[in-house]
């Protein structure tokens, strides 16, 4: 009988860094699951069939193999190229167990059309999603956005970070409705409006966050693990050597 000093339950992408780094600073783990596949609630479901079982739904059809082509991911996330999670990824290492690429594109629904969000210079002057004198004043603002550091007042334009709200800041560089929608949602991400009364601050910094994704690729701020998300949780496993025992239907 083997003695372990740390039992992790589940494979979620949580519990596989939790146990990597349990791994790397000496202790011996466990790590179990219930579920024949990786990731908890963020797994890529592969062979196909597995995705039908866990809702014990009848399936797939014949038309529809075969199932090992297929990665569904319970809950797709694209993630953007410069952001934190990124980040941690390359300073662990784990990247050397992951493929990304590159998603070609994010678009929005306006007026009853759907419109690509610009992602090159030449993309953004024959986009219709703004005007023409509304895209300079965009570019400003992106400008001040891509300057700006917390740490140097020097920076801040006569704008206060932590009490100028998001609506006076657009307002200070004219930015009609459309355009204030645009940024908010396209590109800030914000999911609500409530972000217009709210301290700029986190605006600013997320607008940054989408410039500086974009740039690593021209065509798109946003990657993808190749295998989907599932990938991330199982790049961690491999990077330790950490093997999953999955338990039988007895067991659970």
């Amino acid at each position: 009988m083997q003695e372990y000093d740390i039992i992790v339950l589940g494979t979620g992408f949580k519990e596989c860094v939790l146990s990597g780094l349990m791994s790397l600073s000496g202790k011996k783990v466990l790590h179990i699951d219930r579920n024949p596949f990786y990731g908890g609630e963020s797994a890529s479901i592969s062979p196909l069939e597995e995705l039908y079982k866990k809702f014990k739904v009848p399936g797939p059809a014949k038309s529809m193999r075969p199932g090992k082509e297929w990665n569904i991911d319970l809950i797709p996330k694209f993630f953007l190229a410069n952001g934190q999670l990124v980040k941690i990824l390359v300073h662990t290492d784990v990247t050397r167990y992951l493929d990304f690429k590159v998603v070609d594109g994010s678009y929005v629904y306006k007026t009853g059309k759907v419109h690509k969000v610009p992602a090159t210079e030449e993309e953004a002057h024959t986009s219709d999603l703004m005007g023409m004198f509304d895209k300079r004043r965009f570019r400003k603002l992106l400008l001040f956005a891509m300057n700006f550091d917390l740490r140097n007042p020097c920076t801040y334009q006569d704008v206060n970070p932590q009490k100028t709200t998001t609506r006076d800041l657009f307002s200070s560089y004219d930015l009609g409705l459309d355009v204030m929608e645009f940024t908010g949602h396209a590109i800030a991400l914000h999911s609500s409006e409530s972000y217009l009364d709210q301290p700029c601050v986190e605006t600013i910094r997320r607008i940054r966050l989408y410039a500086e994704s974009l740039s690593r690729h021209n065509s798109s701020p946003y990657i993808y693990p190749v295998y989907g998300l599932g990938e991330l949780p199982q790049g961690f496993l491999r990077s330790t050597g950490n093997q999953v025992r999955y338990l039988s239907e007895s067991e659970k």
